[in-house]
């Protein structure tokens, strides 16, 4: 099965700093995959070059098996994009941006479109500046899945929008879409609608792919483990797949990737009180993750061997 983003190395710089450095990135067909990072991590500019609108200054990106510098009008055609914000022309009616979009590809589905329209209740003839962002999103969701694009890309699709419109976005998004068997490759600072719907992610952390698994098997290898004492806790010597710790009263907190025995024998070894073992959720998880001094690369054992194979930078 060909791969719906495959990207080699992938690399750009803003004056002498790799704003997304080494990335290589593997979405199979059919998978939701939410990408992920901090503000600054390099998402946007990942997936502006993977729309081919920042040139990378070195490697290559492959959206549905072809060059994304060299993409054929009808592969060009199964790919659609949202950006940031839902740019539209505010002086059009929501009849008149249906109308402008139409012939611009070879397929549409006016039906398709009309039931977005009914299911959100947008009026054909509102101008689009009268528009709330939320109906903004919607708009330009049905004007996105009109031409049944084999792959969806949307750059933080859901910002701004509250959260019962952001709901049934997510929700409509995935109706229309992925039940089809199509992509979905997203942005969000919205963490639990991620977890809601994504199943699988991937993590930048300043520029560089540090996670790429399912979802459920990042949130069960991200652990907090609380050390508590009878004194000012000791410092913590380290351990295999430390991302961070940190002392609160006479409270010892680790974040672990893969917690096992091994780390246990060496938490127990400090003697505490008591070991605590805290499961996060996706978020948690996730601030985590990013917010150490450093971030144990993650992949499954599968994509580890893939990740070596290909020098993925840091893989562990």
């Amino acid at each position: 099965m060909t791969d719906a983003i495959l990207t080699q190395r992938l690399t750009k710089y803003y004056g002498r700093r790799p704003v997304v450095h080494s990335l290589d990135l593997r979405v199979p067909q059919g998978a939701i995959y939410g990408f992920l990072g901090r503000n600054g991590a390099g998402k946007s500019t990942a997936i502006k070059m993977l729309t081919g609108m920042v040139h990378p200054d070195y490697g290559r990106a492959f959206l549905l098996g072809e060059d994304v510098t060299q993409l054929q009008p009808q592969t060009r055609a199964k790919i659609a994009y949202l950006a940031e914000g839902h740019p539209l022309y505010r002086w059009m009616t929501v009849a008149e941006a249906i109308r402008f979009a139409r012939p611009f590809y070879a397929t549409w589905s006016q039906p398709l479109v009309e039931q977005i329209l009914d299911h959100f209740e947008l009026p054909r003839r509102a101008k689009i500046r009268r528009l709330s962002s939320g109906q903004r999103a919607q708009l330009s969701l049905a004007l996105a899945v009109a031409p049944d694009p084999e792959l969806l890309i949307l750059d933080d699709p859901t910002l701004g929008l509250d959260t019962v419109v952001r709901r049934e976005f997510l929700e409509s998004l995935i109706q229309v879409i992925q039940r089809r068997g199509r992509t979905i490759f997203f942005s969000s600072h919205i963490l639990g609608d991620v977890e809601r719907v994504a199943d699988r992610i991937g993590v930048l952390v300043d520029g560089v792919l540090r996670v790429d698994c399912p979802t459920d098997y990042f949130k069960e290898a991200v652990r907090k483990v609380v050390l508590e004492f009878d004194r000012v806790p000791p410092e913590f010597p380290g351990c295999a797949g430390l991302v961070g710790s940190r002392q609160v009263g006479v409270s010892l907190e680790l974040i672990v990737v893969g917690f096992s025995d091994e780390q246990r024998q060496v938490c127990e070894s400090l003697e505490p009180r008591s070991i605590d073992v805290i499961e996060l959720n996706l978020e948690d998880a996730f601030i985590e993750y990013t917010r150490g001094p450093r971030s144990v690369p993650l992949f499954t054992t599968a994509e580890q061997r893939h990740a070596e194979s290909i020098g993925v930078q840091g893989a562990a």
